[in-house]
C-alpha cells in the first residue's frame, strides 16, 4: 500500500509492538531499532516466558534499553505463559499458572511505573480439558480484579483482549461482545472503571465480525487497538482489510489512543515492513 494512501495517518499515534516486529534482534536492541526506524513509540507481550519473575538485572537492561533509545512503552502484557507459543495467558488456569500470574502481577506495575506505561495487558487463557468453565471465569474474575487494582495503583488501565478462533480455538474470548462482558465485570467488582477493552482488528475479522459496528459499539469502552492485515497477518496493504478506513471510523466514534503495529514483517527484515506508513507519521504526536 503506497504510503500516500495513509495520508491522514498522522492523526494516529502509532507505537510498534517489539514482540513480533524486530524479533530477528536481541530483546535489548529492539527498542532502537524502532527508535531508527522513526518510531518513539513501542509495545511488549511479556518478555521472559519461562519466568514471570526474573532478575532486577534483567528489568533494569531492559529498562535501560527502553530510556536509551529514547522510546515511550506504551504498553505491556502480563505473564501469559508460552507466548508465541501454545499459551494463550495463565490467569484463568488453576493451579501453578494462575500462581505465576499472581506473583508477577506487582513485577509487571511496578516495571511499568518505572517507564511510565500506562496499559497493561491481561491475556485470559486457555480453556483446560476436565475444568468446569465455570471455575475458570471464576478464577480469571479473581485474577482480573488483582490486576486492576495493581494498575489502578500506578494510573495505568488494564485490557482485556479478543483473539480468533481459528489461531486460539481454546481460547474463550473470541468476539468483541466476550471480550467487552470481561471488560463490564472487572469494572463492576472493583468498582475502578479502568478495564478496557484491546480492540485487535486482526482477531476480529478472523472471527468474521462486522467490524465498522464493533466500532460503533464499542470504541467508548476501547483502551488500545491493534492492527494487522488479513490474510496473512501482514503490514497493512498485504491483505484485504480496509484498515485506514477502520481507523478513520475509530477516530470519528471518538477513540483518541494508540495504534500496536502487531503485524508480521514477512521475509524481510522488520526496518523494511513500514513502507506503508510515511516517515513522518512515525513519530507519536
Amino acid at each position: 500500500m503506497p504510503g500516500s494512501e495513509w495520508g491522514t495517518a498522522s492523526e494516529q499515534r502509532f507505537n510498534v509492538n517489539l514482540s513480533i516486529l524486530f524479533t530477528e534482534l536481541p530483546l535489548l536492541e529492539r527498542p532502537a531499532a524502532a527508535a531508527a526506524a522513526g518510531f518513539t513509540a513501542v509495545e511488549l507481550w511479556w518478555p521472559w516466558v519461562d519466568s514471570p519473575t526474573p532478575e532486577r538485572s534483567e528489568l533494569d537492561a531492559l529498562r535501560k534499553a527502553i530510556e536509551g533509545a529514547g522510546v515511550q512503552l506504551t504498553g505491556l502484557n502480563f505473564y501469559a505463559g508460552q507466548l508465541p507459543g501454545p499459551d494463550r495467558g495463565a490467569l484463568s488456569i488453576p493451579g501453578a499458572e494462575s500462581e505465576r500470574f499472581r506473583a508477577n502481577i506487582d513485577v509487571v506495575a511496578d516495571f511499568a511505573r518505572s517507564v511510565n506505561c500506562k496499559a497493561l495487558n491481561a491475556l485470559y487463557g486457555n480453556r483446560v480439558e476436565g475444568v468446569d468453565p465455570a471455575e475458570q471465569d471464576a478464577l480469571a474474575l479473581e485474577n482480573l480484579v488483582l490486576a486492576a487494582r495493581a494498575a489502578d495503583r500506578i494510573g495505568a488501565i488494564l485490557l482485556i483482549e479478543t483473539l480468533n478462533r481459528p489461531e486460539s480455538p481454546l481460547y474463550p474470548l473470541v468476539s468483541a461482545p466476550a471480550g467487552v462482558a470481561v471488560v463490564d465485570r472487572v469494572n463492576e467488582a472493583t468498582g475502578l472503571g479502568n478495564a478496557r477493552f484491546l480492540m485487535d482488528l486482526y482477531h476480529l475479522s478472523m472471527n468474521g465480525e462486522d467490524l465498522p459496528s464493533v466500532i460503533e459499539r464499542y470504541a467508548a469502552k476501547t483502551g488500545h487497538v491493534q492492527i494487522a492485515d488479513n490474510p496473512g497477518r501482514g503490514a497493512p496493504g498485504t491483505g484485504t482489510l480496509p484498515l485506514e478506513e477502520l481507523l478513520g471510523g475509530l477516530r470519528k466514534a471518538g477513540y483518541e489512543g494508540w495504534v500496536g503495529l502487531e503485524y508480521k514483517p514477512g521475509e524481510r527484515p522488520s526496518a523494511e515492513a513500514f513502507d506503508w506508513l510515511p516517515a513522518e507519521a512515525r513519530a507519536a504526536r
